[in-house]
């Protein structure tokens, strides 16, 4: 089994699994939504309470067993038990992940394009809006380029876990914050500077209370739930590539303030922007493709920024891909027993095909409308994943860890305090083995009471 070269390298890919568009597309106009500050806080309670102590289990599981989803339960659990059944839901996860999130991923580096060649400079608000239109009716020009994140984010697997995974991974993350950095500070000098950091970092109770306390309470578990990408062992992964000279607690911590370094420093990007120039902070998805280049539109020197915007955009969402493109690699390494590169070459071209119907959702086949009118095969993919598979795989894990018909709270706690830094202290058992699971168990019917 392959490992990092370096502490600094798992966290920042772990990190990057973990940085993605929710980051920076969705937490913004959620924040706005629900009413700024007083969301951000309650989301980060959350954070800490959901998503560290699954992360942490995750990371248990796979430095433990040495090996990828489809391989850990089996060395882990007791003998007779069926915990190693989960690899094949997982493996799916991971697949279904990789299904949509390409295509996504594929719009970045367009829109990176189209910013650089001045293909928005003069369009009125409806002609930047027909850009993203035009986009999605061309399944030439949405294959392509779901085509070529594919090959790139797999290339980088191909070359193996220090040489390609991690390499690349130090230089995205280190562009990323960078990148991150120059914009926040653009944006704190912009005529709208002082209403847009009210709007982000001010509670507004009436915001909050406009959907109702439990719509705020839902939005912000599932955004620190989901953010971090738990349930299918995209994390797990990289645990199993370290060794055990640092705790596990610590190095979740660590990865959990970069996800959210991430996350709100996009806001401190995105609202004082859109205040300067009357665009709407909640525009939903559209805030990204539509509200924010009619922003470069008008701002000085726009082309620039907006196209380090968009290659800040694609940073983060090839993080995710290499990463989960990663562990499918590892899994099916530890599956069939080929090599890496026998396995990336597979590889390849099964994503890319498996990847076709939500390119094509939004052309050839938008008649396809599976979760009602107005939803494409995105949106199922996206539903069967974020509903059912993230939140299922992590009360497998959760429960794997602290149930003693599974691998057991004594073997869990001993692995992830294993190393120097910070321990995950004993009080805590009650509340993984009892209350967390209930949480995400709510999680998962609310998915289906609130869609």
């Amino acid at each position: 089994m392959e490992q990092f070269s370096s502490r600094l390298g798992f966290i920042l890919i772990s990190a990057g699994c973990a940085i993605g568009l929710g980051n920076v597309w969705r937490f913004p106009f959620i924040t706005g939504r629900y009413g700024g500050a007083s969301f951000v806080l309650i989301y980060l309670a959350f954070l800490v309470l959901l998503g560290l102590p699954v992360m942490m289990a995750e990371f248990a599981v796979g430095r433990a067993s040495g090996r990828s989803v489809m391989g850990s339960f089996n060395e882990l659990e007791p003998e007779g038990t069926k915990w190693h059944w989960f690899r094949h839901i997982a493996l799916a996860g991971n697949f279904l992940l990789m299904m949509f999130y390409t295509t996504v991923a594929g719009w970045m580096p367009y829109y990176l394009y189209k910013t650089l060649v001045g293909g928005f400079d003069g369009l009125s608000p409806e002609g930047v809006g027909g850009v993203f239109g035009a986009l999605l009716s061309d399944p030439t020009t949405m294959t392509a380029y779901m085509v070529a994140t594919v090959v790139l984010c797999g290339g980088v697997c191909y070359l193996g876990v220090q040489n390609g995974v991690e390499q690349a991974g130090k230089w995205i993350m280190g562009a990323l914050f960078v990148l991150m950095i120059l914009l926040a500070g653009n944006s704190l000098f912009l005529p709208g500077v002082g209403e847009g950091l009210s709007y982000y970092l001010l509670p507004d109770f009436e915001r909050f209370m406009q959907d109702g306390p439990i719509a705020v309470v839902n939005a912000a578990m599932g955004q620190a739930f989901f953010t971090l990408s738990l349930g299918i062992g995209a994390l797990a992964i990289f645990g199993s590539y370290i060794g055990k000279e640092k705790s596990l607690a610590g190095e979740a911590i660590w990865i959990t303030i970069l996800d959210t370094v991430v996350a709100l420093m996009s806001g401190l990007i995105i609202f004082p922007a859109c205040f300067s120039y009357g665009v709407s902070p909640t525009a939903g998805p559209n805030l990204i493709f539509v509200a924010l280049p009619n922003v470069f539109n008008h701002m000085p020197f726009g082309r620039f920024w907006g196209g380090m915007f968009f290659l800040f955009m694609t940073f983060a969402s090839f993080s995710t891909v290499i990463a989960v493109f990663e562990n499918l690699t590892s899994c099916l390494i530890d599956y069939t027993g080929a090599s890496r590169k026998t396995v990336v070459k597979w590889g390849i071209p099964v994503i890319i095909l498996l990847s076709l119907p939500c390119a094509l959702g939004f052309n050839v086949w938008s008649s396809f409308a599976p979760l009602g009118p107005g939803t494409c095969v995105l949106d199922l993919e996206d539903f069967i994943l974020s509903n059912n598979i993230l939140p299922i795989g992590s009360l497998i894990y959760l429960t794997f860890c602290t149930s003693r018909y599974g691998w057991g709270w004594k073997k869990f706690f001993a692995e992830v305090n294993t190393g120097d830094g910070v321990k995950l202290p004993k009080g805590v058992q009650f509340y993984m083995t009892w209350i967390l699971p209930l949480i995400i168990l709510w999680l998962f019917i609310s998915g289906y009471l609130f869609k």
